[in-house]
């Protein structure tokens, strides 16, 4: 017994390799994790270096009020603004304005801002973070805090401010602290971070890919190497492994279905071996039954055959008995008139027809034991078709039919007359035994524009058994007590031979329809 090799599978690309994807996965989730608690960390550390900046903003905002405190009790507003000055050239203070009730800028460590008009911060709220803003100046970020100067007593008395005894706030002073130095840093920190990330993350893994090659990729390259022996039938070579894991437990089992399957061949040769020698037996004993059975076949046909003959043979010899009588009783008078001459002719002529039937039955038999060509010629359909309707007229008439006949046109065919006559006559007296007394056979050519011709017969007869209806076109398969079971046969061989085709709607006691389409000889013009 051959046994189909199955092709090896070949190895998947590098990009969907489980090493591949499994690096791929670790450097990514390390790396995604890793950076994830930088940027934590970092938001975490930027919030704490903001918060000390503020403080810091807050600790210079009270500084400028209290050193300038006198000075603006006295009015000496330049001793004032140059303490502010000072203040303001410190390190990291990037700048200090000081706004009067209505948004002026009344000074500034930039001394553009003096005498513009800016929205008044909210330096009321005793909160730090609620007066702190983060905003970007000269290209960085800055943070700034409002310190209110409030209206006291000693100010209102002093006569440089009378008319604001009833001001609670005097004016703002905002300090600027720049963020650039953190920035900076932060930036600087995040690179040193990041680039340890990288490192952390390409040496993890290097080591899980280490580790996944040696534990997992080895053992299962392994038992794929095992897989493509056994697929090309080498069941010797046992699956070698160092694996105590479930890869290991793996390769025992798959071992032990080696010997297993290594055992069952074993086994089937053997088998094979003796079903090899009983093959032979029996293949003599069918031999020798089938010559038997092949001798009693060519019996069995020969009588089948001889039965078809006589079926095809006794119509047309009916009919030439028939008139033959009636001749012979014309003839019997002693004087002939015209027309009884005429008749007799005319049923001279049916005679020469039926005979010259029986003799092309003959013919198409001999025909069909020599495989003769079938002579085609340029058949007027219709004219076979009324000769055959002429040769079964008298068993219309006996069998008490109505004849309903639609001819349309002058079809011409490919064929050979008297096979077409005689596939016609064998419908034709199918449908007329099939009919009871009363009953009306319709009988129908009509051309369609596809190029074919249709004829179609039908009868409201007995009817065909659905279960029989596949059956209906077997040779020797009838349902008539005395039918031989060619009838229809010979039609079909007649109609597939001119390239037409053969269809039978039948229901039980409704009658049935059988179609025949044939190609015209020339397609009608459409």
């Amino acid at each position: 017994m051959a046994v189909e090799k199955v092709a090896p599978a070949h190895s998947p690309p590098f990009t969907r390799r489980i090493g591949t994807r499994l690096t791929a996965l670790v450097a990514v989730t390390t790396f995604g994790t890793f950076a994830l608690a930088v940027v934590a960390g970092l938001k975490v550390q930027e919030r704490y270096l903001i918060a000390q900046a503020i403080e810091g903003a807050a600790l210079f905002g009270d500084t400028i009020t209290r050193a300038t405190h006198d000075q603006m009790l006295r009015a000496r507003k330049d001793e004032a603004y140059s303490v502010i000055r000072e203040i303001g050239g410190l390190e990291d203070i990037d700048n200090v304005r000081l706004f009067n009730k209505a948004g002026r800028v009344t000074f500034s460590t930039d001394a553009t801002e003096i005498g513009s008009i800016v929205p008044v911060p909210d330096a009321v709220t005793p909160s730090i973070d609620e007066r702190a803003r983060i905003f970007r100046a000269h290209g960085h970020r800055v943070v700034g805090l409002t310190t209110p100067i409030y209206n006291e007593p000693e100010c209102a008395a002093a006569g440089c401010h009378a008319t604001l005894a009833e001001q609670r706030v005097l004016g703002v002073v905002e300090v600027g602290v720049s963020l650039a130095t953190m920035d900076r840093e932060l930036a600087a920190l995040r690179w040193k971070t990041l680039g340890v990330g990288l490192f952390a993350t390409a040496l993890l893994t290097a080591v899980i890919l280490n580790a996944t090659r040696r534990y997992i990729l080895k053992p299962v390259k392994a038992l794929v190497r095992a897989t493509r022996e056994i697929a090309e039938g080498n069941l010797d070579k046992p699956v070698r492994h160092r694996a105590s894991n479930e890869l290991g437990l793996l390769a025992d089992s798959f071992d032990s279905m080696r010997l297993s399957l290594a055992g069952a061949r074993a086994e089937i040769d053997g088998l094979m071996t003796g079903l090899e020698s009983q093959v032979e037996e029996r293949t003599a004993a069918l031999k020798e039954a089938q010559a038997r059975l092949i001798q009693g076949e060519k019996l069995a046909s020969l009588g089948k055959l001889s039965a078809s003959i006589a079926h095809e043979i006794n119509n047309p010899l009916a009919g030439i008995l028939t008139f033959s009588k009636l001749l012979v009783r014309d003839l019997e008078q002693e004087t002939i008139d015209p027309a009884t001459r005429n008749e007799a002719l005319a049923r001279l002529k049916l005679i020469e027809r039926e005979t010259g039937r029986c003799s092309a039955i003959v013919r198409n038999l001999l025909d069909f034991a020599r495989q003769r060509p079938v002579d085609l010629r340029d058949v007027d359909l219709h004219s076979a078709l009324e000769e055959s309707l002429h040769l079964i007229d008298h068993q219309i008439e006996l069998q008490g039919l109505t004849l309903d006949a639609d001819l349309d046109g002058r079809p011409i065919v490919r064929a050979d007359f008297g096979q077409l006559r005689q596939a016609f006559v064998n419908i034709l007296l199918n449908a007329v035994e099939a009919s009871k007394r009363g009953d009306t056979l319709r009988v129908r050519a009509l051309t369609d524009a596809s190029g074919f011709v249709v004829v179609s017969v039908t009868d409201t007869g007995i009817g065909i058994d659905e279960a029989d209806l596949h059956r209906i076109l077997d040779p020797f398969f009838t349902t008539k007590e005395k039918g031989t079971g060619l009838g229809l046969s010979v039609v079909y061989g007649i109609v597939e031979g001119l390239g037409g085709k053969i269809e039978i709607e039948s229901r039980k006691g409704q009658g049935t329809t059988v179609r025949i389409r044939l190609p015209l000889a020339t397609r009608p013009s459409v």
